[in-house]
């Protein structure tokens, strides 16, 4: 049986590894710096706290993080572009990045090599922090596995109407990747996705979650049967003891990397850059694995615990710059068929 951690445990853990992770570099390295740097990030708190206090007990530097969801930061960026007020953005799909990247800039970091093209802009306007499969999953104590959706297409069942939990893709950057990789699962339905893509939404019978917290919350507390949420974020609460199953969808999934980017004309742009290098040290990449599932990007970093090889997930050929290329057209459509206006 797992052991049931809680996830402030989780939490406390993985701040007390990396200080005793740490200790011999800041011995070698006493604190410097100082200042601050201003995070963007649709991140949960438990999972980006340890990380941050580490940052800020090693450089003494501050930062400052301003929470919301992905589409909300991204336009954030966008109105603020002729006075940034945000350093970096950490988080959200890589393609709702690269929608916004004209607002991002051009930066390298020292362990490049070890990041594939995948999972980086030619241009280095964002990083690949993480890779992040799209999955579906069910409360095992409302459904059980003989009657659990095994596809993408299973949830345009009507026994499921209502039932799913489901963020808005237009705040939530894995709930658009989630639309983008359904559209392209469906694609020969005769209307490429759209028409099995207007039976799901359907089926969600007007419950559309503000945030993509909601879903996987709202599964594991019951108010929900089924989610479509981030693997990692299922595993954490599945790992805190939450009775919840993970499936792989049949016609296959997307494993779209979670960006972190420099903001143009960041105030605070040596101390970002700072930032983004810890972030994509393996000692972090390492630990974010282990103690909250994120799938690293680096080709050194360790798988994490309780997960298989993404080799073993069937992933379709995810059309990233497609999705990233017509968000605006995509979202048009969706709201559309939400409101019914078509």
């Amino acid at each position: 049986m797992k052991k049931k951690i809680s996830l402030l445990l989780i939490a406390m853990l993985s701040l007390a590894s990396l200080a005793a992770c740490g200790e011999k570099a800041d011995a070698e390295t006493p604190q410097e710096g100082g200042g601050s740097v201003v995070v963007y990030s649709p991140h949960n708190a438990e999972e980006i706290n340890p990380i941050i206090n580490e940052f800020t007990e090693r450089t003494g530097i501050r930062v400052d993080v301003v929470a919301a969801g992905t589409g909300e930061l991204l336009k954030r960026v966008e109105a603020e572009s002729a006075n940034p007020l945000g350093d970096v953005m950490w988080g959200g799909g890589a393609e709702s990045l690269d929608s916004f990247k004209e607002y991002f800039a051009s930066y390298t970091i020292e362990d490049d090599a070890k990041i594939p093209d995948l999972f980086k802009d030619p241009e280095r306007l964002w990083y690949g922090f993480s890779a992040l499969p799209m999955v579906i999953i069910y409360n095992n104590k409302l459904v059980s596995a003989e009657e659990a959706p095994k596809s993408w297409e299973d949830l345009t069942d009507p026994k499921w109407k209502g039932k799913i939990a489901f963020a808005d893709p237009a705040k939530s950057g894995s709930s658009y990747t989630i639309m983008a990789t359904m559209l392209e699962a469906f694609k020969n339905d005769g209307e490429d996705g759209w028409k099995t893509m207007k039976a799901f939404i359907e089926n969600l019978d007007n419950k559309i979650l503000g945030s993509s917290s909601g879903t996987y919350k709202g599964v594991s507390d019951g108010e929900y049967a089924v989610g479509l949420t981030l693997e990692k974020a299922a595993s954490r609460y599945i790992i805190a003891g939450s009775d919840m199953t993970i499936v792989y969808p049949e016609e296959g999934t997307s494993a779209a990397p979670d960006g972190i980017a420099l903001i143009k004309g960041a105030k605070n742009e040596e101390n970002a850059k700072k930032f983004i290098e810890f972030t994509f040290s393996k000692e972090v990449q390492d630990l974010a694995a282990k103690d909250f599932s994120w799938r690293s990007t680096r080709t050194d970093a360790n798988n994490p615990e309780g997960l298989g090889s993404i080799d073993d997930i069937k992933l379709l050929d995810y059309d990233f710059k497609f999705a990233a290329e017509n968000k605006d057209a995509l979202l048009e459509r969706w709201k559309n068929i939400v409101t019914g206006q078509e």
